[in-house]
């Protein structure tokens, strides 16, 4: 297939450019933008800047994510009758984070690529650890989205359990910290380390207070002013109220409680009581939820939905997920401060707070470099009832169309295309038919790649492409000679035309060779013979021979005369099988009656009296009529002398 692209601006004669087009090549138009967001284009070509193919199947970490995932992604169909009552939504949460370590093995292997090609000294292309970091870096935004959206719509998580599960998500995803609290601890007095409050700040900020409690304990013992200060700190760390897993209390009165907590911490900063301890008051500040005291922290926050989880966890611990949308698009607001426009990740993520299913699928659809993700996301979205009613115009729904874009990338790939199998099985609408027209474009490199091919034709019971993958085989059996394997092919294709070609070339090099190939495959050919009159005759003649071999020369003779008589044995042959007559004509014991003679005698003349007329005959061909007028002079004299051995003998068994 091709691609034509116009492009305005050019003249008449190089307004197309055309590009050769495949299944699971992707069209990547990419354009640079400025810091005021509009984009910057090249001179000449003023929407695209180049067009590249999806590579992606192609890199060896990133199939070990398509293969883990097909596993998943079939064992989640085949278990969908089971998906019923309060299991469903714990099998399909199980299924999610699957499908999120799977992401994860693979980022971490990624890094640890990125790690090696940077070094200098092991690395044998360097430059390739950008692309590597690259990618580590496309992984986790991928997992950093998936793992929002099984919050959001798989587990669909409510009010107070909703924010413990965003700070799970944040302390999975913003992990600077553990490194940090690694070099400090590791020090000889961590609470002198320049990096301490760096920490201690990072930690109230993900909700980590315990563990902050505990590395103020350390400041309090390095310091007797601030030992007081820091108690009172760490006590109302201790008692802020948190709705575990396990508790019982009901949200109002988790409401009450963190109201007079919140009340608690505000009396402190109106007492001043950690005047003389900047640190420690800007740290029970962000513990009111002070905004201007969040945004002090932008570089220790990292990203807008960091400060977003820590805004609601001081601010708004029991937020609706219904609400969540509100603060999601202010604390991006507040974060950016008019700076910086939002980045497609900001975007994705701002319609996963909005509920926006849709929109999340399309915005991931355009910024991500395959298909995997939009296609296997969507899949569990559809199992959890949530994209049941939204049609593509065209006849699919949105999980069979992006499966069906993925399974086509994964025919690119010389072994992937075998996974791409499945995805289509379970497309009910256009699986089919997009199978059977990809199955057809497989290069069939290898007879054992071709077998793989055509059991799964088999299996799904595509005759047309059964036939068509076995002709392709028996004609590179056939051109290699092999004519064994270029009529087992036939055969199994079918094909009574092929079938019969094949049997002329086997009769062929019996002509010439003076005996068969592949005795084990004609002397089995059982029911299969049937397919065409050449190939029974080939079977039955082999029958002959055996025969014959066997010294059954009644039953040879028998076979010998119907095959002629029946005219299923080609005229071309009718010499050679007369020929074969001759020595059982010539045996001591009578063979052939009386009555089959005169059939043979017949047969002798329909032959002879239809030879064609040549015109000036050369040499050679004066030596094969030679040869042939030999043949039927000694064939006329031997059924003369049976016939007449066959009548004395017919007559005296008359008369007695």
């Amino acid at each position: 297939m091709s691609l034509y692209l116009l492009i305005p601006g050019m003249n008449s004669k190089k307004k197309q450019m055309c590009f050769d087009w495949g299944p699971g090549e992707m069209l990547v138009c990419e354009t640079s933008f400025n810091k005021k967001g509009k984009s910057e284009m090249a001179p000449g070509c003023p929407f695209i800047y180049f067009i590249r193919k999806d590579v992606d199947v192609y890199s060896q970490i990133l199939r070990k994510l398509f293969n883990e995932s097909h596993g998943i992604f079939v064992g989640l169909q085949r278990i969908e009758e089971e998906l019923t009552g309060k299991s469903r939504k714990a099998q399909l949460v199980r299924v999610s984070k699957n499908y999120r370590s799977v992401i994860r093995a693979c980022m971490e292997e990624m890094h640890q690529v990125a790690i090696a090609a940077k070094d200098p000294v092991a690395a044998k292309d360097p430059a390739s650890g950008h692309q590597f970091s690259s990618q580590v870096s496309i992984l986790s935004a991928m997992e950093l989205i998936w793992n929002l959206c099984e919050i959001l719509f798989i587990e669909v998580a409510p009010a107070g359990p909703l924010l413990l599960h965003l700070l799970d998500w944040v302390r999975l995803h913003v992990c600077e910290v553990d490194s940090l609290s690694a070099d400090v601890l590791g020090s000889e007095n961590p609470s002198k380390h320049e990096s301490f409050w760096n920490l201690v700040t990072v930690l109230v900020l993900q909700g980590r207070l315990d563990e902050a409690r505990q590395m103020l304990s350390k400041e309090a013992d390095a310091s007797p002013t601030s030992a007081g200060m820091c108690r009172i700190l760490g006590d109302l760390m201790r008692t802020m109220p948190v709705l575990s897993p396990g508790n019982t209390q009901t949200l109002t009165e988790l409401e009450l409680k963190w109201q007079h907590w919140h009340e608690e911490c505000e009396r402190h900063l109106q007492d001043s009581t950690f005047a003389s301890s900047p640190h420690l008051e800007s740290l029970c500040k962000i513990m009111v939820g002070d905004e201007a005291a969040l945004l002090e922290q932008k570089d220790l926050l990292s990203n807008w939905y960091h400060f977003l989880v820590t805004r609601l966890l001081y601010s708004h611990p029991t937020v609706k997920p219904i609400d969540l949308h509100f603060y999601a698009q202010s604390s991006l607001d507040l974060f950016l401060g008019g700076e910086s426009s939002p980045e497609p990740l900001d975007n994705i993520l701002m319609a996963a707070f909005e509920f926006d299913i849709h929109q999340v699928i399309k915005e991931c659809s355009i910024a991500l470099s395959n298909w995997w993700f939009v296609a296997h996301l969507t899949d569990l979205l559809d199992h959890c009832k949530l994209l049941q009613s939204h049609n593509l115009y065209f006849g699919s729904n949105m999980r069979e169309f992006l499966l069906l874009e993925y399974a086509s990338g994964l025919f690119a790939h010389h072994s992937l295309w075998q996974l791409g199998v499945d995805y289509f099985d379970y497309c009910p609408e256009l699986g089919r038919v997009s199978l059977e027209l990809h199955i057809e474009r497989i290069p069939l490199s290898t007879e054992q790649k071709a077998l793989k091919v055509l059991r799964i034709c088999e299996q799904r019971q595509m005759t047309e492409q059964v036939r068509s993958i076995c002709k392709i085989l028996a004609m590179k059996a056939i051109r290699n000679n092999r004519l064994g394997s270029a009529l087992s092919w036939s055969i199994r294709a079918k094909d009574a035309a092929f079938a019969t070609l094949v049997s002329d070339r086997f009769l062929r090099d019996y002509s010439e060779r003076g005996c068969f190939s592949d005795l084990d495959l004609i002397d089995n050919l059982g029911p299969a013979m049937m397919l065409s009159d050449r190939l029974t005759f080939l079977g039955k003649y082999r029958e002959f021979h055996r025969l014959y071999g066997e010294k059954r020369f009644v039953d040879g003779a028998s076979l010998l005369l119907s095959l002629m008589t029946s005219q299923i044995a080609p005229r071309s042959f009718w010499m050679t099988l007369l020929t074969d007559a001759l020595p059982l004509l010539e045996q001591k014991q009578v063979i052939f009656s009386a009555e089959q003679t005169y059939e043979l005698m017949r047969c002798l003349e329909d032959l002879t009296s239809g030879r064609p007329v040549h015109g000036e005959p050369d040499a050679q061909q004066l030596q094969d009529d030679d040869i042939e007028t030999t043949k039927v002079e000694m064939l006329r004299l031997a059924l003369a002398r049976n016939l007449a051995r066959a009548i004395i003998k017919e007559g005296s068994l008359k008369g007695s």
